[in-house]
């Protein structure tokens, strides 16, 4: 049964991953507090699972410095909860100036399955300590969520047709490279309109889920916010495909296109 973990390696494993270790920031951030971003998560013709993203105001203090708080949620949609009921909540906290995390936290409801855990972050000592050990970092490392809206916030526009990059993520039990391939630009349909896009196609490694050939390409915004508009894979039967349903709270206004 598919488990909403499939949304974030599209949403969080890949939108939030372009270029992170290439191109530098824009310096102000794109996003704003209040900012939510819902999206739903087709098998085939049948939307599968729901996932929503948000920015959040924070009173905590990190070093003395303030920061953002960033949710992410995930959870299976009509049937698919008769046979695999999932409610999963993600969790960080970045800089404010730097984005960097500070600390990131998992609330995973699968079923009969709970698990709950925490990382914690020093980038200057480039480590990251969690439930399952410390972990060494070559560079500045991101958890799942964070490195989403650090990527938002980076100046692509010098990228060209077939350049590529990497970035590196924390997720569970180590630090993983990730390498994303510039494809192009294209107009994308969705429920909100028509979409002016930049896609991308990041690496994923094939096993249980994914087919040994298969092909991510992921579509985000062509304007100041760089939002994910749209991911799709193939799987071992079938397909999935990830789209952005609702947007609300922007800093910018969305760049929509005729057609």
């Amino acid at each position: 049964m598919l488990k909403t973990q499939i949304i974030f390696c599209f949403l969080v494993f890949t939108c939030y991953s372009i270029f992170a270790q290439a191109v530098k920031s824009n310096g102000e951030p794109v996003f704003k507090v209040g900012e939510r971003l819902d999206y739903r998560l087709r098998y085939g013709f049948i939307t599968a699972a729901e996932a929503s993203i948000r920015v959040e105001e924070s009173t905590t203090l990190f070093d003395n410095n303030p920061v953002f708080h960033l949710v992410a949620e995930g959870r299976t949609a009509g049937s698919f909860n008769i046979f695999y009921k999932v409610r999963n909540r993600y969790d960080s906290y970045v800089d404010k100036k730097t984005m960097a995390p500070y600390l990131y936290t998992e609330n995973i409801r699968e079923a009969n399955y709970r698990r709950n855990d925490k990382a914690r972050f020093y980038q200057d000592e480039k480590k990251v300590v969690s439930n399952n050990g410390t972990f060494k970092a070559t560079g500045q490392t991101f958890d799942v969520v964070s490195a989403y809206y650090f990527a938002r916030n980076l100046n692509i526009t010098t990228l060209k047709e077939g350049d590529s990059f990497s970035l590196d993520y924390f997720l569970g039990d180590g630090i993983s490279k990730m390498d994303i391939q510039y494809v192009g630009k294209e107009v994308v349909k969705t429920s909100l309109g028509y979409i002016r896009c930049i896609k991308f196609s990041p690496s994923i490694q094939p096993g249980r889920i994914f087919r040994k050939n298969s092909k991510l390409y992921l579509w985000i915004t062509d304007d100041a916010n760089r939002i994910p508009v749209k991911a799709h894979v193939e799987i071992l039967v079938g397909s999935v495909t990830l789209e952005l349903i609702n947007a609300e709270g922007l800093k910018y206004s969305m760049g929509t296109a005729k057609r």
